[in-house]
């Protein structure tokens, strides 16, 4: 890129919007974002964990739990398109994912329930007996 030097600016900061605009075009400074996005939320009995899976099938989809780590993981496909076609625009990712959610305490595979519906998979984790939180008692003396 060609940058002119201007003896006479009127704007000090002209040349350095100039240049970083430059910088946005050639490489966007914008992540990726993570896939699949998740909200995780703790109550009494449990954690909930939902992922948003648009598009993939639920045998596509792998849960995992070990310790107090849940690892959900799979792949989202992509399209068959026909031979010849030409893409216009393609922002779907594809391929392999893997998330890992540290829950707040350790759980089993028999206190995990999963259900997708609408694109959305909910994780429930249930809370072990032992690690629930106890009212205690109050004696009078």
């Amino acid at each position: 890129m060609h940058y002119p030097f201007y003896n006479r600016r009127r704007d000090p900061f002209a040349l350095m919007q100039s240049v970083l605009g430059d910088f946005d075009r050639i490489a966007p400074m914008r992540g990726q974002p993570v896939f699949p996005a998740v909200n995780v939320w703790q109550g009494d009995d449990a954690v909930a964990i939902t992922a948003e899976l648009p598009g993939i099938e639920p045998a596509d989809i792998d849960i995992s739990v070990k310790g107090n780590v849940l690892t959900l993981s799979g792949e989202r496909k992509a399209p068959e398109v026909p031979e010849g076609a030409r893409w216009h625009r393609n922002e779907r990712g594809y391929g392999k994912f893997s998330r890992t959610v540290r829950l707040p305490f350790a759980a089993s595979d028999d206190t995990v329930e999963a259900r997708v519906a609408n694109g959305v998979l909910r994780i429930v984790v249930g809370r072990p007996e032992e690690d629930k939180p106890r009212k205690i008692e109050i004696k009078a003396a």
